[in-house]
């Protein structure tokens, strides 16, 4: 598929996205989650931990309400435009992704703004630059993670909502509390970096993220096929 028909269809799922007003539940779910949990003046690290494990949840509701905002009739027309339904479907997981990592992205800045630069005790100074990349890493973490919880609980594989919303819940829960989660171990090294006001960058993490997200999208994308 062509750079400029995946800039198309990802602009024509971004639109039905916007106009179906679908994504404003898990975005005030989100804000209310911050509102409740991070304060200004909190220590910065805590708070961009915070901030990063909350958008996974959300991210994964954001690839389900991609994926089936589309009527059957719709989502067939547009496979046939597209040459695939694989295609459509990879565009619509894109778009999800897109829209969570701009919301993780605003929500990062924002605590960056507001948080106190200093560990957990308020003795130690946090450089902002490097917790802000820290921040960004481990949100990018907790966005791909939701991407490939997403993937795996609705269409192809899940059709039942009820099953669909029921599976979400458990693999978001299980994606940050597991051990060896690339989600768990950068919200845990930001949170536990707070305590010396060390800054810990989750290189390693978001590429594992990444890998499993990428194993996910694949695997939805090319079961579409098969199970629609």
């Amino acid at each position: 598929m062509t750079t400029t028909a995946t800039t198309a269809l990802i602009r024509y799922q971004t639109d039905l996205l916007v106009r179906s007003q679908r994504w404003l539940a898990p975005v005030l779910l989100y804000a209310a989650f911050l509102g409740v949990g991070v304060r200004s003046g909190q220590p910065v690290l805590d708070s961009l931990g915070y901030t990063a494990a909350g958008l996974l949840p959300v991210t994964a509701w954001l690839v389900q309400v991609c994926v089936t905002q589309e009527p059957p009739a719709a989502r067939t027309v547009v496979a046939a435009a597209v040459g695939g339904q694989p295609r459509a479907h990879l565009a619509a997981l894109l778009t999800a992704l897109g829209c969570a990592g701009a919301l993780g992205t605003a929500a990062t800045a924002v605590v960056l703004a507001i948080s106190d630069p200093k560990s957990t005790d308020r003795t130690v100074r946090v450089p902002l630059p490097p917790a802000g990349a820290a921040g960004l890493l481990a949100t990018a973490c907790c966005v791909l993670l939701g991407l490939a919880v997403g993937a795996l609980c609705t269409r192809p594989l899940l059709h039942r909502r009820g099953w669909s919303i029921a599976a979400t819940v458990l693999a978001a829960l299980l994606a940050l509390v597991t051990t060896g989660s690339p989600a768990k171990y950068a919200v845990t090294g930001l949170v536990t970096g707070s305590l010396t006001g060390t800054v810990r960058v989750p290189v390693l993490p978001l590429l594992g993220a990444a890998a499993v997200a990428a194993a996910a999208t694949a695997l939805a994308c090319r079961l579409t096929s098969v199970r629609g």
